[in-house]
């Protein structure tokens, strides 16, 4: 046997030797053209899918029906022998549309979701035990989808404590009367720095179905505007990723920092040849104008919106960071004078939101998080829900105005579900996790439609968080909320009494000393 000094000085003159040189920089792949032969594109939607199978775990990206890889769930919805799938996705489009209709051909038979939303094909499967459905707090689906990706098999989450999320009283399945016949799981709950969390398990998928704007033959992807959202997320975390672009285009194309998603988690890149359609069409009256009277309503109702609206927007300060919920909370910038700026994120992915729209110069990959139609500020930035809900938990934003269904003495919210009604979470679990650096203001009418009162001693409606809200503002007056010691009356509407509000406000509350007039 030669010895290690022989070794060596032969290595030397292979090394010395221009030949030598020659065949070692032939095993640099990156100086030759063999890299260039690696093709992820195939030639059909059909051929991509060709090795699903049934019973599938489906990643899906998309937020309403902006960035939703529909070419590719039209194809899976063509394959009528793949059934038994459990398909993850923020929400199923709507009832004739993206994942919609593989609730119609009932090729899905568990979905895992934040938001029903309008989409009553789905709202009514799960409600008579058609479907069995896990639902997750938004911005905790996001982050089960980007761990599992990153290899972390769960994390810690201050989102949906003291819900049916942690207790496991949320309904998995129903029978067919809709009462319950399946539950969830308690969850497990641990103690940070004061604080409690609660423990989420990542997620794990089988295929990934991606919308890109952009790909190459490499699988490097760009997205475009707010069509990041869920899809980054997804692309990352599945055996078997394949993306749907509006362009493939040649290596290079996509500038190396333009990379949103790199080829090392994409086996497969086809065509798009599917149209982008868009959920709400949500239009100014002109370049600078936002409708805001027809969205208010008319006669009384508006009268008493257009108040809490006005009273609302005197929360913003200069320089804040401030998510609004949809509806009201939405119009409160339009009475926001132009002395204060305010930057508005939405948690499909945009901070710097814009107005709506004029007529004619809508988006379909610009919608916020009531899936209406928007524009972007000058100094925008888009990104992926995973990132944009790492924004809220963390207290970064300012300001959340919230609509809400009920909210106690305490400050506990209920505001996604009615006895007979489901819309799902959304982000709202989110977005109150952390009252300690996010201001949580509700506003609401005073009463429900029946008179009922809708500022409780108790929430009789599941929570959507517990001892989160700050300040409730109705058409009557505005209430501070001390999470130990209770509600006080600190503002009054014109021509609205004490005894007035007593008589429809079911929880007790104290009255401010320098009581002073609503706006």
């Amino acid at each position: 046997m030669p010895s290690a000094q022989l070794c060596l000085r032969t290595a030397r003159g292979y090394l010395c030797s221009n030949s030598g040189q020659e065949k070692l920089l032939a095993r640099s792949f990156s100086s030759t053209s063999r890299r260039h032969e690696i093709n992820k594109v195939y030639p059909s939607a059909r051929e991509a899918i060709a090795d699903m199978k049934p019973n599938s775990t489906l990643l899906c990206g998309g937020f309403g029906l902006c960035g939703v890889p529909d070419t590719l769930i039209n194809e899976v919805h063509a394959q009528e022998h793949l059934t038994g799938l459990i398909v993850v996705s923020n929400n199923a489009g709507t009832d004739n549309s993206g994942l919609g209709k593989l609730l119609q051909s009932k090729q899905i038979k568990k979905m895992i979701a934040s938001y029903i939303g309008e989409n009553k094909t789905f709202e009514r499967m799960y409600l008579t035990g058609e479907i069995e459905l896990e639902l997750s707090p938004q911005g905790t689906l996001a982050e089960r989808c980007a761990s599992g990706g990153k290899g972390i098999p769960a994390f810690y989450t201050p989102a949906a404590l003291g819900t049916v999320v942690q207790t496991g009283e949320l309904p998995l399945r129903n029978n067919p009367d809709g009462t319950p016949k399946e539950y969830s799981y308690p969850k497990d709950v641990k103690v940070f720095d004061g604080k409690q969390y609660l423990l989420e398990e990542s997620i794990k998928g089988d295929y990934a179905l991606v919308k890109a704007w952009k790909a190459d033959k490499l699988g490097n992807c760009q997205f475009r505007l707010a069509a990041n959202n869920f899809n980054g997320a997804m692309a990352r975390n599945a055996r078997m990723t394949i993306v749907e672009a509006e362009e493939i285009v040649e290596l290079g194309a996509i500038a190396p920092e333009a990379v949103h998603l790199p080829g090392i988690y994409v086996k497969r890149v086809i065509k798009s040849t599917t149209e982008k359609e868009i959920e709400k069409f949500t239009f100014a009256k002109g370049e600078e104008d936002i409708d805001v009277k027809a969205a208010l309503g008319s006669g009384e109702t508006a009268a008493k919106r257009e108040r809490i609206v006005r009273r609302a927007a005197k929360e913003f300060k200069n320089g804040m960071y401030a998510n609004l919920g949809i509806g009201m909370p939405m119009l409160a910038p339009s009475f926001v004078g132009p002395e204060v700026e305010v930057q508005l994120q939405s948690e499909n992915g945009i901070l710097g939101l814009g107005p709506y729209p004029v007529k004619g110069k809508e988006d379909a990959d610009l919608i916020n998080a009531g899936k209406e139609t928007v524009t972007l500020k000058a100094g925008a930035a888009v990104f992926g829900s995973e990132e944009s809900f790492g924004m809220i938990r963390s207290g970064r934003i300012d300001l959340t105005i919230l609509g809400a269904m009920q909210v106690s003495d305490s400050g506990d919210l209920a505001n996604w579900m009615l006895p007979g009604k489901i819309k799902g979470f959304g982000g709202a679990m989110d977005l109150v996790s952390n009252p300690e650096k996010t201001k949580v203001v509700v506003t609401m009418e005073h009463t429900d439609k029946k008179g009922n009162a809708k500022i409780v001693k108790q929430c009789e409606f599941p929570l959507t968080g517990k001892a989160c809200v700050s300040m409730i503002i109705t058409e009557l007056g505005v209430f501070e909320v001390d999470f130990a010691t209770g509600l006080t009356l600190t503002e009054i509407a014109d021509g609205v009494t004490v005894e007035e509000i007593k008589s429809k406000t079911e929880a007790p509350f104290k009255v401010a000393n320098d009581l002073k007039p609503m706006l």
